[in-house]
């Protein structure tokens, strides 16, 4: 693991001497034999959790995300992050449910290049504005070979008020573009206390003499690809996998407000006894789903 925007490359565990490498100097322009067979894959989870201090408030917390990452909302992410691919968008359909929930499906080409993309291991582009998210909405955009997803996941503790949400996105291209462009665009489109982020390069193409390429840009941290103002919120782990082009970051937030956890109340109105332990149940929280583990609590 590297932390905290350690972002040398290790050893391999495997064994062996693994290079440094310049962390934004792009890999020099492929010649290759026919269309770029190389899938890049994004994966990402976002977490908001909040106390929720009764049933009631509960429920609305999940009306609350509904309405705001809506699927019109998501139609408007998923819009500008195909732009931001270089793709074009050929065909939208949406469709919201009762109780709540909704659909949309865009259907979307690769734009035409005017030249090879360099994809250099630095922050993509930033949204305009900030926002929430939503229920049980599933949205796909399709690329050629491609393909743009988001599914959300709301999820409440029976006992302790808290409650989680969680969208899942993937964004998966097929030739030039690398996704990760889009990844500092998506993090400040969604309030995220919790990022688990994973990126991979599958497959190869093959140059005009013959030789096979297993990745055609250079990456040593997915946390170069997220602005330095952003990055320096969070605590961020690195757990990497160079040798299969197997790259793995976990960010979560390091200032703790309480007031900014707190659904239906204010901390002013928690009991001496909620005051302590709700950061306490937060916390716990966070934690657990940052390490991907139960953790024992202690009293």
């Amino acid at each position: 693991m590297t932390d905290n925007n350690d972002h040398t490359r290790p050893a391999a565990r495997a064994g062996g001497n693994v290079k440094l490498v310049d962390p934004i100097r792009p890999l020099k322009k492929l010649k290759l034999e026919s269309f770029n067979n190389l899938t890049k894959t994004l994966s990402f989870n976002i977490y908001d959790i909040c106390y929720a201090p009764s049933e009631q408030a509960q429920k609305e917390y999940i009306a609350y995300i509904d309405e705001a990452y809506n699927a019109e909302r998501l139609k408007g992410i998923l819009t500008e992050v195909a732009h931001i691919i270089g793709a074009n968008i050929l065909n939208i359909a949406q469709q919201d449910y009762d109780p709540e929930g909704a659909s949309v499906t865009m259907l979307i080409s690769e734009l035409p290049l005017s030249e090879e993309p360099l994809n250099p291991e630095a922050p993509g582009p930033l949204p305009e504005g900030h926002a929430r998210r939503l229920h049980s909405d599933a949205v796909v955009a399709h690329l050629d070979k491609s393909h743009i997803t988001v599914h959300t996941y709301p999820e409440s503790h029976p006992d302790n008020g808290i409650s989680t949400f969680r969208a899942d996105i993937d964004v998966s291209t097929c030739g030039k573009i690398s996704p990760l462009r889009a990844l500092n665009y998506l993090i400040h489109s969604f309030e995220s206390d919790i990022v688990i982020i994973d990126y991979r390069v599958r497959g190869f193409t093959r140059d005009v003499r013959g030789t096979k390429h297993y990745i055609d840009h250079k990456i040593n941290s997915i946390q170069n690809f997220i602005d330095k103002p952003t990055l320096h919120r969070y605590q961020a782990i690195d757990v990497n996998v160079y040798q299969e082009n197997i790259f793995h970051t976990k960010l979560m937030l390091k200032e703790f407000k309480l007031d900014n956890y707190l659904f239906g109340v204010k901390e002013s109105e928690l009991s001496p006894a909620e005051a302590r332990t709700v950061p306490q149940r937060l916390k716990h929280e966070m934690q657990e789903i940052f390490y991907g583990t139960n953790i024992v609590r202690v009293s």
